[in-house]
C-alpha cells in the first residue's frame, strides 16, 4: 500500500530531477535518483517519473547507470513507448570500451522483456556473444533464454543454437553453463540439450572448474546420457568418484543421482554407490541449516530402504538434540527405529523414553509411537516402558500410549495380557477422541480379560449424550455388542440404554443406522452376531518391523535429489487415525491384492483390452511412467452434468468410435462383467473408493437401463521434476437388450426358435458386458489407458465376487 503523501514525494522528485542545478552536480543527482529507486522499493507508484529517468541514463556514471536500468525494467511495461528511448543509449553502451557498462547494458536490455523491443535487441546479443570479455559472453547468452521465453512460439534461430553449442567449448566455466542452461531453455519442446559422447567427455572434464550450482547443472543434464559400452560407464564413474564424496552436499546429490542413473542395470555398482554417500549424508545431517538436515534425514530413509543395515554404527549421531525443531526430532526417531538391533536395542529405548516428556506433544507421541513400533520385535522391553508411561497421568501420553497398545496388540497378540493389565484406570486421563477410540476397542475385543470393563463402558455409556465425537460413539456401540456376547448378565441393560438413545434420539444418521443394524442383528440370535461381530483380533501377516526385506535401489533411484523423500510422510502410517486396525487391515486385503500383482490389464491402440497374468516383477518392468489416481479437487453433481453435456452433441455426430481433439477424449469400450450391474451400491461405491475413483450417481440393481455415473483425477509423473494431471469423466451402461431379446424369443415365438439359436442369443447377451464411456480432458492417451486398465480390473473382480 502505498504511504501516505506519496503524490508529493513524486513531484517533488519531479522537480528535483528537472532542476539544472541538480543535474549539472553528479552527486546531488545520484542521490535524487538513489531516492527515486528507495521511494520504489517502498511500495510508491513512482511510474510517473519515467520519462525524466530516460533522460539520467544517458551518463558515464557506471553507479547511476545501474539505478536508472533497475528503475526502466521495473515500469517498461508500464511505457512501452518510452522504452523506445532507452533503445538507443543501451545500444550505445553495448559499444562501450568498459566490459562491464557493455554487460549491464546487455542485460538490462533483454530484461526490459518488451515484444515490441525484440528487433533491437537481437543484434546486440549476437554481438555479445563473440565478447572478448567473458562477463559480456555470460550476459548474452542469458539473454538469448530470455529472447526466447519472451516468445515462446517464434521460430528457433539454428544459427543462434549451432553459436551456443559452439560456446559450450569456451574457457569461461560459467559461460559453459550459461550455455547448457539456455540450450535447455531454447530447445525444451524438443527434448532439451544434445548430449552425445563428446560433449559429455567435455563436461565431465570440465566439472571441477564450475562452481557448486554449475556442477549440478552439468550433473542433472548428462543423466541423459547413456554410455555405448561397459568401459566407456566405468571411465564416467572414475572421473564422477571423488564428486560423489564432496562436501557440498548439492553436488553430492546430484553426483549420486546421476552415479543410479548409469548404473541402473549393476545393482552391485549402485550399492557400493550408497555405501560411498553414507559419510557425506552423516556430515549434512550436523549441518547448521535446519533445512539440509532435515533434507539428510529423508534421503538417508531413502537409503535405509535397501541397506538397512548402512547407518547401524552411526545410530548415535540420530539422537535428538534439546534446541533442535520438533520435525527434525520426529524424523530422526523414525530412522532410530530403522536402525535397531540387539545390541543397541536398550539403549536406543532408553533415549526414546526420555523424549516421551518433551514438551512438545507432538514430539512426545511420536517417541510414544517410535516405542510401540519397536515393540513389534521386543515387545517385553517396549511394554514395560509403555506401562510405566502410564502412571504419569498426562493426558496426550495416555492418550497416545493407548493407541500404541491397540496397535501393538494388532500385530503381537501374545502382548494382549499385559496390555488388558495396564489398562485398568487409564480412562480418567483420556480426553481426546483417538485415545478413546482406542481404549473402546480394547474393551470391546479383550473385554473378558479386563474386570472393570462394563463399568468402564457405563461411564461412556452415561455420559453419551454430551459426546461430541462421531467416531467415540460409534466405537462404543461396537464394544457395548462384543462385551454383551462375552459378558451379557453385566451388559444387557446398558446396552439396551446405549440402542435405545442412539435410535430414538441421536441426531447423527451413521450412529443411528449403525444402531438399527446391531438391533436388528441382535433378532437374528447370539450366534449370527457372533459371526458378524467376532472376528480375528489381531493380524500378525503385517510382519514385524525389523529384519524385513531390503528393496531394490531401482524402486527409489528417480526420487531421489527431488522434493518426493521430503513429501514422504511415516515410514509406515499409523492405523491411529483411522478408527480401529481392522477396517485399515481389511482395505488392505480386499482389492488391492488383486490391483497390484494378480492381474494386468492391457489396453491396445484399437481399443482391445487383454488380460493376462503377471508376476510382480513383470509389472515393475512394464510400469514406464507411475500413474496415480486422486479424488481432489473434488466434483459437485452440477458441475459434472455440466463438463458431461458440454461436448455431448458434438460426440453424439461421430459415431461410436475413439474421438479425439486438441484438449478433449472420448473413448466407448465393453467390458465383460455380467454380475457387476446385480452388485449393491455399497459394494460398487467401496470398491471405486479404493482405487480413488468416486462415484457420484447410480441407478439401483436389477433396474435396466443400470447407469453409474463416476470421475477421478489422473496425476503421471513425467519426469522427476514434471507431473501431468487430467480429469477423467465416465459413464457404466448396462441396457441387457439381448438379455431381453432371449426372453421374448423364448416366450412368444417358441416354435420358430430351437435350442441352438436360444443358446446363441444367450452368449449375446452376456457378450454384451457394460458399456463404458470415459470423457478426459486435457487429452493425455497414456493415463487414459491406464486409467481404463485399473477400472476394467475392478469391475471384473466385483464381477468374479458377484458370481
Amino acid at each position: 500500500m502505498p504511504y501516505l503523501g506519496s503524490e508529493d514525494s513524486v513531484r517533488e522528485l519531479r522537480r528535483a530531477l528537472s532542476n539544472p542545478n541538480i543535474q549539472s552536480d553528479p552527486l546531488r543527482y545520484r542521490n535524487t535518483i538513489l531516492r527515486v529507486i528507495r521511494l520504489m522499493s517502498q511500495g510508491v507508484d513512482v511510474s510517473g517519473l519515467f520519462s525524466d529517468m530516460v533522460k539520467a541514463c544517458a551518463t558515464v556514471d557506471i553507479v547511476q547507470k545501474k539505478l536508472v536500468y533497475i528503475f526502466l525494467c521495473s515500469y517498461a511495461t508500464l511505457n512501452p513507448e518510452l522504452s523506445l528511448l532507452v533503445i538507443n543509449t543501451l545500444r550505445k553502451d553495448c559499444q562501450d570500451p568498459n566490459p562491464m557498462v557493455r554487460s549491464l547494458a546487455l542485460r538490462n536490455m533483454s530484461n526490459l522483456r518488451l515484444p515490441s523491443l525484440v528487433e533491437y535487441v537481437e543484434q546486440p546479443l549476437t554481438a555479445g556473444l563473440r565478447d572478448k570479455a567473458a562477463g559480456v559472453r555470460r550476459v548474452a547468452v542469458l539473454g538469448w533464454a530470455k529472447l526466447h521465453n519472451l516468445q515462446p512460439n517464434s521460430e528457433i534461430d539454428a544459427a543462434v543454437v549451432n553459436e551456443l553449442y559452439n560456446l559450450l567449448r569456451d574457457p569461461d566455466p560459467v559461460v559453459m553453463v550459461n550455455c547448457l542452461r539456455a540450450l535447455e531453455e531454447i530447445l525444451k519442446d524438443e527434448g532439451g540439450v544434445a548430449i552425445n559422447k563428446p560433449i559429455t567427455h567435455h563436461l565431465l572434464n570440465r566439472l571441477k572448474e564450475c562452481d557448486i550450482w554449475g556442477q549440478c547443472d552439468v550433473l542433472r543434464i548428462l543423466q541423459r546420457y547413456r554410455p555405448q559400452s561397459e568401459d566407456e560407464l566405468f571411465d564416467i564413474l572414475s572421473l564422477l568418484d571423488t564428486s560423489l564424496v564432496s562436501p557440498h552436499s548439492p553436488v553430492m546429490a546430484a553426483t549420486f543421482s546421476l552415479f543410479l542413473s548409469l548404473c541402473s542395470g549393476l545393482p552391485a555398482v549402485s550399492l557400493a554407490a550408497v555405501e560411498r554417500v553414507r559419510a557425506p549424508l552423516l556430515a549434512a545431517c550436523g549441518s547448521v541449516s535446519r533445512e539440509m538436515r532435515f533434507t539428510a534425514l529423508c534421503h538417508i530413509q531413502l537409503l535405509l530402504r535397501s541397506l538397512p543395515g548402512l547407518m547401524g554404527a552411526h545410530y548415535k549421531r540420530f539422537f535428538c538434540g534439546y534446541a533442535e525443531p520438533a520435525y527434525i526430532k520426529q524424523r530422526k526417531m523414525q530412522v532410530l527405529v530403522e536402525l535397531v538391533n540387539d545390541e543397541n536395542v536398550a539403549m536406543l529405548l532408553d533415549e526414546l523414553k526420555g523424549y516421551c516428556t518433551d514438551v512438545n506433544t507432538d514430539t512426545a507421541q511420536a517417541a510414544i509411537s517410535a516405542i510401540g513400533r519397536i515393540g513389534r520385535s521386543y515387545s517385553d522391553r517396549c511394554l514395560e516402558i509403555l506401562t510405566g508411561l502410564l502412571g504419569l497421568k498426562q493426558e496426550h501420553i495416555t492418550s497416545a500410549v493407548v493407541q500404541t497398545m491397540r496397535d501393538l496388540v494388532w500385530v503381537c497378540p501374545q502382548c494382549s495380557d499385559t496390555v488388558c493389565l495396564a489398562l485398568e484406570g487409564c480412562e480418567e486421563t483420556l480426553q481426546d477422541s483417538q485415545g478413546r477410540q482406542a481404549l473402546l476397542w480394547l474393551l470391546g475385543v479383550y473385554g473378558e480379560r479386563v474386570s472393570s470393563a462394563p463399568y468402564t463402558l457405563e461411564v461412556f455409556i452415561d455420559g453419551v449424550r454430551s459426546e461430541a465425537s462421531l467416531g467415540v460413539k460409534m466405537e462404543l456401540l461396537t464394544a457395548a455388542m462384543r462385551l454383551f456376547l462375552c459378558r451379557p448378565a453385566e451388559t444387557q441393560d446398558m446396552l439396551g440404554r446405549l440402542l435405545h438413545y442412539c435410535i430414538d434420539e441421536e441426531t447423527d444418521m451413521c450412529v443411528r443406522d449403525q444402531a438399527l443394524f446391531y438391533y436388528r442383528l441382535l433378532h437374528c440370535g447370539t450366534e449370527e452376531t457372533q459371526k458378524v461381530l467376532q472376528g480375528r483380533r489381531s493380524d500378525p501377516s503385517l510382519g514385524v518391523l525389523i529384519g524385513r526385506h531390503a528393496e531394490p535401489v531401482s524402486q527409489w533411484a528417480q526420487s531421489f535429489n527431488t522434493l518426493e523423500p521430503l513429501k514422504q510422510s511415516a515410514v509406515e502410517t499409523e492405523s491411529a487415525s483411522r478408527g480401529s486396525p481392522e477396517h485399515v487391515s481389511k482395505a488392505n486385503t480386499d482389492l488391492s491384492d488383486t490391483l497390484n500383482a494378480s492381474q494386468v490389464e492391457k489396453v491396445h491402440a484399437d481399443g482391445a483390452i487383454e488380460r493376462s497374468e503377471s508376476s510382480p516383477d513383470v509389472l515393475a518392468s512394464d510400469a514406464v511412467v507411475p500413474l496415480s489416481l486422486s479424488l481432489s479437487p473434488a466434483l459437485s453433481p452440477e458441475e459434472f452434468e455440466r463438463l458431461w453435456l458440454q461436448r455431448q452433441g458434438a460426440h453424439a455426430e461421430r459415431g461410436a468410435e475413439d474421438r479425439q481433439e486438441k484438449d478433449n477424449t472420448c473413448v466407448e469400450e465393453h467390458i465383460q462383467c455380467p454380475a457387476v450391474p446385480h452388485c449393491s451400491p455399497q459394494s460398487l461405491q467401496a470398491a471405486m473408493q479404493l482405487v480413488n475413483i468416486q462415484t457420484l450417481a447410480f441407478t439401483p440393481p436389477h433396474t435396466l437401463p443400470w447407469r453409474v455415473y463416476l470421475y477421478t483425477h489422473t496425476q503421471q509423473t513425467r519426469s522427476a521434476d514434471t507431473s501431468h494431471s487430467t480429469l477423467i469423466l465416465g459413464e457404466l451402461l448396462y441396457t441387457g437388450e439381448a438379455g431381453q431379446k432371449v426372453g421374448e424369443t423364448g416366450v412368444c415365438d417358441k416354435t420358430m426358435v430351437d435350442g441352438e439359436e436360444e443358446e446363441q442369443l444367450r452368449k449375446d447377451g452376456e457378450e454384451e458386458g457394460v458399456k463404458v464411456t470415459l470423457k478426459q480432458q486435457p487429452s493425455d492417451e497414456e493415463a487414459l489407458r491406464g486409467f481404463l486398465s485399473i477400472l476394467t480390473t475392478v469391475l471384473h473382480t466385483l464381477s468374479s465376487e458377484g458370481a
